[in-house]
């Protein structure tokens, strides 16, 4: 079901509404960055996000290729979201799930999740052992 959720860095500075169906599924990666900050992202379209405060306050970080855009808040490190483009997905915000204010445990618990093998650039196959992620 399409909830809109709300959601925010850790002090508050950067803001956001976000249109997620959990029910639709959420991933997690092994890939460097997603495993060393531990990124639960649901992947939603851009029209579905929308950013309510602290544009002034992300920082940008990009790496290899520089496709996707890694924001975190410049005042507290947390990456609420981030923006990307992938074959599968076209353009995306992926929203952490660890950031939104309104989200039941319930909610997580029960939210499908897709392993991507990113660690590997397998990416259409779950890695071999996920229980870490």
């Amino acid at each position: 079901m399409m909830k809109t959720y709300h959601g925010s860095c850790h002090c508050g500075v950067v803001t956001f509404e976000a249109d997620i169906d959990l029910s639709q599924g959420t991933i997690r990666c092994n890939c460097t960055i997603c495993t060393k900050v531990r990124f639960w992202p649901a992947i939603i379209k851009p029209d579905a996000f929308r950013l309510k405060s602290g544009e002034d306050d992300l920082t940008l970080y990009q790496f290899l290729t520089k496709t996707d855009k890694h924001l975190f808040c410049r005042h507290c490190g947390v990456r609420s979201f981030g923006i990307g483009r992938s074959p599968r997905w076209g353009d995306f915000y992926a929203v952490n799930l660890s950031c939104l204010d309104d989200v039941t445990p319930e909610e997580l618990v029960n939210a499908p999740i897709t392993y991507l093998d990113g660690k590997n650039d397998k990416w259409e196959t779950p890695p071999a052992e996920t229980r870490h992620l």
